[in-house]
């Protein structure tokens, strides 16, 4: 299950701060795995409060669009989205990562 493995690499990034008792995850809208697949995952894999932060997507096209996609479609591993100015497919800026953005630790 790929939401393990990346849950996983959350566990050990944040253990390599000392004994956690709290963690921020950020899930950007273009991340290969959705928000609501990584948090049951994860939840279940530590004892700790795990709060999840979105992340909005920006793109920027050739046409000379730059801010929020058009997400055609978000599944687990892929995700569809164009320009909604010309439909072609633009350039990620922002919102394309899993982050642990924050732990706190005892």
């Amino acid at each position: 299950m790929h939401e393990t493995l990346v849950a996983g690499q959350i566990i050990e990034d944040a253990k390599q701060h000392g004994n956690v008792k709290a963690i921020t995850v950020e899930v950007g809208e273009l991340a290969h795995l959705p928000m609501e697949d990584l948090k049951p995952t994860l939840n279940e894999m530590v004892e700790w409060k795990v709060t999840y932060k979105s992340k909005k997507a920006k793109v920027k096209c050739t046409c000379g669009y730059e801010g929020e996609p058009k997400i055609i479609m978000h599944t687990h591993d892929h995700t569809f989205f164009k320009c909604p100015k010309c439909g072609k497919v633009p350039d990620i800026l922002e919102g394309q990562y899993i982050k642990l953005i924050k732990v706190e630790v005892e």
